[in-house]
C-alpha cells in the first residue's frame, strides 16, 4: 500500500464532501432539528399509545384496570429492572395487582394519565402510589442517542455506498484502474474519509443540542465516542459492501433504503421495542443500530462502563470485520 496515493486520494474526497454545502448543512441541521422538535412536542400531553408492565398475573383477574382497551399490558418479572424501564420511559407504569401498588414516573404524562385511568375503573383508596427514585430521565434524553446514531447510519450508508457507485457509473473508478492505485488504497481511504467526517459531524451535534437543551451524561465522553467510532465503522462497512458491484444509483438508492428504513424502526430509536413480538426483538440485534443504541444510551443514562457494553462493542467489531473482509473480496472497479 502506497500512503501517497492514499493520502492524496483522502485528501480529495475530504474536500469534495465540505464543498458539497448542502449535505454538510443537512448532516448538522437535520438531526438538531428533530431533536428541537422531540422537545418541544412532547413537553406536552403523551400520544395515545399506552405500556404497562405488570407484575404478576396480567390476565386481568382482580383488576379492572388490566380489562381497559387501548393500553397494551406487559409481564414484568423483575422488579428492579421494571422500575428502571419506568424512569427510562420504556414503561409507563408498572402495576402489581397482588400487593395493589403501582409506580409511575411523575415527569411521564403517560403514566399520569394511566394513573386516572387506574383510579376511575378501581377504588383509588386500595391502591398505594410510588414513584421512580433516581433522576428524572425525559423522553428527549432518551431519545437523544437514538437520533445521533440514525443520523450517523444514514450518513455512513449513504456516503460510502452511492458514492462509490456514482464513481463507477461516471467512470471514475474506470480510470482510476488505470492509475497504480490499488482497490486497498481506494477502499481505505473512502471508509477514513467518511469514518472521521461522520464522527467529526456527530460530536458538533452532540455539542449544539447539548449546549441548548442539555442532556444527562452519566458515563464516560470518551466510552460514548468509541462507541460511535465502532458503529461508524460497521456501517460504513455494510455500505461498502452495497457498493461493491452495483452499477445503478437507483438500485443503490433502494437498496440502502431497503436496509436503513428497518433499522430506523426496529433499533429502538424513537420507542422501546418492550412488548413487540419477540421474532422483532430478535430482529433487531442483527442490526449494528440496535447495539449502537443500546450501548450510547447505557453510557448516557446508566452510567454503563466498557465492561458494562463489551458486549455491544464486540458485535460491532465482528460485524465490521466480517462486512469490511467481504465487500472488498466482492469489489470490482467496473
Amino acid at each position: 500500500m502506497n500512503f501517497k496515493r492514499f493520502w492524496a486520494l483522502l485528501v480529495c474526497r475530504n474536500r469534495e464532501f465540505l464543498r458539497d454545502r448542502s449535505t454538510l448543512t443537512w448532516n448538522l441541521l437535520f438531526p438538531i432539528s428533530l431533536i428541537a422538535g422531540f422537545a418541544f412536542a412532547f413537553s406536552g400531553p403523551g400520544l395515545a399509545l399506552y405500556k404497562v408492565g405488570v407484575l404478576g398475573d396480567v390476565s386481568g383477574n382482580g383488576s379492572a384496570f388490566l380489562q381497559t382497551r387501548y393500553v397494551q399490558f406487559v409481564p414484568a418479572a423483575d422488579l428492579p429492572a421494571a422500575l428502571i424501564k419506568v424512569e427510562r420511559h420504556q414503561l409507563d407504569m408498572l402495576f402489581e395487582p397482588a400487593e395493589k401498588r403501582y409506580w409511575i414516573n411523575e415527569e411521564s404524562p403517560k403514566g399520569y394519565l394511566l394513573e386516572r385511568v387506574l383510579q376511575g375503573v378501581d377504588a383509588p383508596s386500595t391502591f398505594s402510589k410510588q414513584t421512580v427514585s433516581g433522576q428524572v430521565i425525559r423522553y428527549v434524553d432518551w431519545v437523544m442517542p437514538g437520533v445521533l446514531a440514525m443520523n450517523m447510519m444514514f450518513s455512513c450508508l449513504f456516503g460510502v455506498g452511492y458514492v462509490i457507485v456514482r464513481y463507477r457509473k461516471n467512470g471514475m473508478l474506470k480510470r482510476l484502474k488505470a492509475t497504480p492505485l490499488t482497490p486497498l488504497e481506494f477502499l481505505s481511504a473512502q471508509v477514513v474519509s467518511r469514518w472521521w467526517l461522520t464522527l467529526a459531524t456527530t460530536v458538533l451535534v452532540f455539542v449544539g443540542a447539548d449546549f441548548f437543551i442539555g442532556f444527562p451524561m452519566h458515563g464516560s465522553y470518551l466510552n460514548l465516542l468509541l462507541v460511535f467510532a465502532m458503529g461508524a465503522l460497521s456501517l460504513i462497512s455494510l455500505g461498502m459492501l452495497v457498493s461493491a458491484r452495483t452499477t445503478s444509483e437507483e438500485l443503490a438508492g433502494g437498496l440502502l433504503n431497503f436496509l436503513s428504513w428497518p433499522m430506523t424502526f426496529l433499533s429502538g430509536v424513537w420507542f422501546s421495542l418492550e412488548g413487540v413480538h419477540p421474532f422483532l426483538q430478535q430482529c433487531a440485534q442483527i442490526a449494528p443500530l440496535t447495539h449502537i443504541i443500546d450501548a450510547a444510551r447505557a453510557i448516557m443514562i446508566d452510567g454503563a462502563g466498557l465492561a458494562d457494553i463489551s458486549g455491544h462493542l464486540l458485535v460491532l467489531t465482528v460485524m465490521t470485520a466480517g462486512l469490511m473482509a467481504f465487500g472488498a473480496w466482492l469489489f470490482r472497479w467496473e
